[in-house]
């Protein structure tokens, strides 16, 4: 779904840096770390996450590793809710589950905590950027496999080119602050 903000859409758009060739030739990396660099930006994305977030009667914030944890620890306080996290392989120090993936260059594992999220626990996932949709599909995953219900995911970026979101379609609609097509 594409945020009906036109304001917070160019406040996003004007505070990325996008570096070419970056990680490899041919990309056009869309870096968010400006955004954090002007406290207003930032709290003006927080509120636009608290707004579309508050109405889904949630249990939980889970947060992709490692650019899910920007906002997302914010969003779950500002929400009053536990923030949990998925990590890379190795990461977590408790017993975990992992869901193994592919990416464009091979594949990756994530692991979630066994005891973060309870059973029917309804939680908003959230990451910086929705690409492909691999990693955020591979979280809905482990969600699943603990018992909780995706209501929906939130992104900042969504490059809306590579369709990552109709990878998440069948886990729950996406949300984006700022669209690339």
């Amino acid at each position: 779904m594409k945020v009906s903000n036109f304001e917070i859409e160019s406040l996003v758009k004007n505070n990325i840096r996008e570096v070419v060739d970056f990680p490899k030739a041919g990309i056009s990396f869309k870096d968010i770390t400006p955004l954090l660099l002007d406290p207003a930006v930032s709290q003006r994305i927080l509120t636009a996450l608290i707004e579309y977030a508050r109405p889904l009667n949630l249990d939980a914030i889970v947060g992709i590793d490692s650019r899910g944890f920007l906002f997302g620890p914010s969003l779950a306080r500002a929400l009053d809710l536990p923030f949990v996290l998925v990590r890379k392989k190795g990461k977590l120090p408790a017993n975990t589950i992992e869901v193994e993936y592919d990416l464009e260059y091979g594949s990756a594992s994530l692991e979630i905590h066994k005891d973060a999220i309870k059973v029917g626990e309804r939680v908003l996932i959230h990451d910086d950027l929705l690409a492909t949709g691999g990693t955020a599909k591979a979280s809905a995953q482990l969600v699943k496999q603990l018992g909780g219900e995706i209501a929906a995911f939130a992104f900042i970026v969504d490059l809306a080119f590579l369709n990552g979101a109709e990878q998440l379609k069948t886990f729950a609609p996406s949300f984006s602050l700022a669209i690339y097509d």
